[in-house]
């Protein structure tokens, strides 16, 4: 089954008419995006967007042979013109079935929000899954069919939606998942490839043709990811977006609760607020016990607060103690974190402090502090294939 993506933007394109903002302004050539419209086998056609006719051509492909055209979702403003020789475009309730006449099978899925996904299903057997812009399915529980050949959905806008299909097995290992409806609230460039990879999605430019089912090379997954910035500087955010579209995540909680402090209680509950509800919150240090056995991805917030609790256990900050032998305690334990790092199997993303920028703290526990945690983020980075520092929630690529 061949597929041809005739856009890849959201309904209204990118950039958007009239739209002065940053994103809208830097769309320009290979970065625009025409509305999302995916041409099947030059038989089926999955969304009716301006300028389709055109865009086939572009792509090598002509719209004569298309036997049916589907909606995906309510398309606001003005109709679309109906090109000449294309059958009416129309919806299919959900959970009906629809047979082409090209021996195409196209099942309408429901979804959480206005719209309708289609899974198509080629002559041969392969087997895809389009979902409209801003919508996940609806009813996955029971599902037990084989994993889709491609996935095509709104990644960036609806992250949960890959979530909630990997969580039934919907999305396997050998799925390739590609990112439309693109909007102006998608990151730029190397940026939004980046992030996707994370995800294990990718997108492509318009007039793209793929043969679902066929090889694909694997989005670059890293399995470790260190993220380091400054207070506030949003490195906590980008740690949790880079995991959003796995079913189930351990999040580890290293500050623990403050008994009495409700600063640090409200802080605790926005941070969970912003978290999926599948996500599971452990409030411990006991990292290496963690990383040692086998499970979902690791988000670690943060080895500043980590280190903390473990200068606490040996009395790091009283000098007496530290020259006795608080010193060679800590590192045997930082040791250990770093080797566990190293030989973990699971996927670890971690959060850290970044350190010093000129800033020489007034006491010798706190230059020590200072030493350790610049100590620490070094020896953690060397094990991970990625490194990423946050600057005003902008994520700069270091390593991977």
């Amino acid at each position: 089954m061949e597929l041809t993506l005739l856009g890849t933007g959201a309904p209204d394109g990118l950039p958007r008419p009239d739209c002065p903002c940053a994103a809208c302004a830097t769309a320009r050539g290979a970065g625009a995006r025409a509305a999302t419209a995916l041409l099947i086998d030059d038989a089926l056609l999955l969304d009716l967007t301006p300028g389709a006719v055109f865009a086939a051509a572009r792509a090598g492909h002509s719209l004569t042979g298309v036997r049916q055209v589907l909606l995906t979702h309510p398309h606001d403003g003005p109709a679309v013109e109906l090109p000449a020789g294309l059958p009416p475009a129309g919806r299919v309730p959900d959970g009906r079935v629809l047979t082409l006449i090209s021996g195409h099978r196209v099942r309408a899925v429901p979804m959480d929000a206005p719209g309708t996904g289609y899974e198509v299903t080629s002559p041969d057997g392969e087997r895809l899954l389009y979902l409209p812009p801003g919508a996940a399915p609806a009813g996955l529980a029971d599902r037990a069919a084989e994993p889709y050949d491609l996935v095509v959905a709104d990644v960036v806008g609806r992250p949960d939606a890959v979530a909630r299909l990997r969580a039934v097995e919907a999305i396997g290992p050998a799925t390739e998942v590609i990112a439309v409806h693109l909007d102006h609230d998608a990151p730029p460039g190397p940026e939004l490839d980046r992030r996707l990879s994370a995800g294990g999605a990718r997108a492509v430019p318009d007039g793209t043709t793929l043969t679902v089912g066929g090889y694909h090379a694997e989005p670059g997954i890293p399995r470790r990811t260190l993220i380091t910035g400054g207070a506030r500087s949003g490195k906590s955010v980008e740690a949790e977006r880079r995991l959003e579209t796995y079913p189930e995540v351990v999040y580890v909680a290293t500050g623990g609760s403050r008994e009495g402090d409700t600063e640090w209680a409200a802080r605790i509950g926005l941070h969970r607020e912003r978290r999926p509800a599948a996500w599971r919150t452990e409030e411990t240090c006991e990292l290496v016990e963690l990383l040692a056995s086998d499970g979902p991805p690791l988000l670690i917030d943060c080895l500043a607060l980590w280190l903390t609790d473990a200068m606490d256990r040996v009395d790091a900050w009283n000098d007496a103690a530290w020259a006795g032998g608080g010193r060679s305690t800590l590192r045997k334990r930082t040791a250990e974190l770093v080797a566990a790092v190293r030989g973990t199997r699971r996927t670890v993303v971690a959060v850290t402090n970044e350190t010093g920028s000129g800033v020489v703290p007034a006491t010798a526990a706190g230059r020590r502090f200072r030493d350790e945690l610049g100590r620490l983020n070094a020896e953690f980075a060397d094990e991970c294939e990625q490194v990423l520092l946050v600057v005003a929630g902008q994520a700069l690529t270091l390593r991977g």
